[in-house]
């Protein structure tokens, strides 16, 4: 195998990146409201824009022979971005509902891991290699944030909870699935890709938390003013989960 080919091209699975994905979950919530409903362009205007974006970060990820901790972060959050833009479509646009919208982006989810496991017998994140391998991978994560953003919409619109009551429900999910990965011999990936949809309502009603109108529970604090601190907060976040793992090789190293 090559030396492109072995070359792990996700960032490592540590607290580090779990708070960067949530962190970057909330960014993509609140920029995708910011493109749709602050600037007035609307969901399927957003959504031409936020996809073009994502094409062109993903293809430079892919394309790349090494792994880029800015590159790998910024098509987390085109995802994340997309995918707001990509369920409110379907659900409000469309008006598939949000049952049926998210039965279809589950589907999605459920045949992009089929497919891959089928051709490469493993969805294992630990670690990436090969570009069809990341190829699948970029489009599990896509169907997975959009699901999660209807999931998250489903909890406050048709079921009534307040933002941070559908909050505290994905942090409660992911709390189950951290005890299962402590203490069931349920496989690890599966608990990862559960862990990996569920992170994204919880980024997402907080968002709304923060930028929805006081009115419907939200601070009302502004799309863009929120944008711009998850984006410098995740900025930090992955700045110390980079300092962290090289003084952690450094560690092994001198050993």
């Amino acid at each position: 195998m090559s030396k492109h080919q072995t070359v792990n091209k996700i960032a490592e699975i540590t607290l580090f990146f779990w708070i960067a994905k949530v962190i970057a979950t909330t960014l993509g919530e609140t920029a995708g409201d910011f493109l749709a409903q602050t600037l007035g362009l609307g969901y399927v205007v957003g959504f031409f824009v936020t996809v073009a974006a994502l094409i062109a970060i993903l293809f430079l990820q892919i394309r790349s022979n090494s792994y880029h901790s800015g590159l790998f972060w910024a098509a987390i959050v085109a995802t994340t971005t997309a995918g707001t833009e990509i369920s409110d479509m379907m659900d409000r646009t469309f008006g598939f509902g949000y049952v049926l919208g998210s039965s279809v982006l589950l589907a999605g989810l459920v045949a992009t891991l089929s497919i891959w496991y089928a051709r490469k017998r493993s969805v294992s994140v630990e670690p990436i290699v090969g570009k069809e391998s990341e190829f699948w991978f970029w489009i599990a994560v896509i169907f997975s944030n959009s699901l999660g953003t209807a999931f998250g919409d489903a909890l406050i619109d048709p079921i009534g909870m307040t933002f941070i009551q559908g909050a505290l429900v994905c942090s409660a999910v992911i709390g189950v699935v951290l005890l299962m990965h402590y203490f069931t011999r349920i496989n690890v990936v599966v608990l990862f890709w559960a862990a990996f949809v569920f992170t994204r309502p919880f980024g997402a009603t907080f968002g709304n938390f923060l930028v929805k109108e006081q009115a419907r529970g939200g601070l009302e604090l502004g799309t863009l003013q929120t944008s711009l601190v998850a984006g410098g907060l995740l900025i930090a976040v992955v700045f110390l989960g980079s300092q962290w793992s090289r003084a952690k090789l450094a560690a092994v190293e001198n050993t």
